[in-house]
């Protein structure tokens, strides 16, 4: 499985989500100036990247189960 590509950008999205959602966090429990300006932005794009994460897993899944 780790020669699929396809697995390594089901890989790099669900990372990308852990990554926005570990800053999300951090700004949220650091508070402050980062947190009012950027939170609803930073929740954005994580709905947005797990969306795409979850597309992109479905879409593996479907691929794998074909062949």
């Amino acid at each position: 499985m780790a020669n699929d590509p396809l697995f390594w950008v089901v890989a790099l999205a669900c990372v990308a989500v852990l990554i926005i959602l570990m800053v999300g966090v951090g700004g949220f429990a650091k508070g402050g100036d980062f947190n009012r300006k950027h939170s609803n932005r930073l929740m954005r794009w994580r709905i947005i990247a797990q969306a795409i994460a979850i597309a992109v897993i479905l879409l593996f899944v479907w691929l794998r189960s074909k062949g």
